[in-house]
């Protein structure tokens, strides 16, 4: 294996651990937002009309249930099991979408969201443990 090839898979590798944490990150942003909107709390707008609007209690809910698989999927992601590879992105797909239908409650904090889960696809998507396995080169002999 070429050292170019070596220095792109530890580059990827080190992106797809940098995902896990953020994918960590994003899980208990998620709940801290559901917990604030639980307890009602007055930075959260809610006297606005909007198609997707529901009770602050029950979008707080979807937040919390919602921060916790994220967490878990972040966590599982550190072992770079295929499944939990798959898993994070299916689950940063739908973090998205209930992040961008939060927009209009809390905007900086949903892009802020959304932007990290982009980049946890993004890195998630490229790592491929696998191949990482197959081919480990020896050590140079001293």
């Amino acid at each position: 294996m070429s050292e170019e090839s070596v220095v792109k898979r530890d580059v990827v590798q080190g992106s797809a651990r940098g995902g896990a944490v953020l994918l960590v990150t994003v899980g208990i942003l998620e709940v801290l937002q559901g917990l604030s909107a639980i307890a009602k709390d007055e930075v959260i707008v809610t006297g606005i009309d909007y198609t997707y609007q529901f009770d602050l209690t029950a979008w707080g809910w979807t937040h919390l249930v919602l921060g916790a698989i994220v967490t878990a999927a972040g966590i599982a992601l550190f072992t770079g099991a295929a499944w939990a590879r798959v898993t994070a992105m299916v689950i940063c797909a739908v973090s998205i979408l209930v992040n961008f239908l939060w927009l209009p409650y809390y905007p900086m904090w949903a892009i802020t969201i959304i932007a990290l889960n982009a980049v946890v696809i993004c890195a998630v998507s490229t790592w491929h443990p696998d191949k990482d396995r197959v081919a480990q080169p020896n050590p140079p002999a001293r």
